[in-house]
């Protein structure tokens, strides 16, 4: 079963540690208080199909939510919003 057709219970940010913009979503999860399980496309490649087939592109950080919607490369305000929404902090 794929991440995709699993009920999420968490959000998944896929990036890379020489990502600027996964590190900035990182920190904004962090501060915010909202779990997630990180997954490090450079240690497991094989997760960059996993993310591409989520958003389409091959644009990161790619962060899927536990309602199975999806943003990719989001700002600040898109992120913070996106937690409260969901009530993950």
């Amino acid at each position: 079963m794929s991440v995709q057709e699993e009920k999420l219970s968490e959000t998944v940010i896929f990036g890379a540690d020489w990502c600027g913009d996964c590190r900035r979503a990182k920190m904004i999860f962090d501060r915010a208080g909202a779990l997630y399980r990180y997954v490090d496309l450079v240690q497991d490649p094989d997760a960059a199909d996993v993310a591409k087939d989520i958003s389409g592109r091959t644009n990161i950080p790619v962060i899927l939510y536990p309602d199975s919607s999806h943003q990719v490369e989001p700002s600040n305000a898109d992120m913070l919003r996106k937690i409260e929404e969901l009530g993950l902090a």
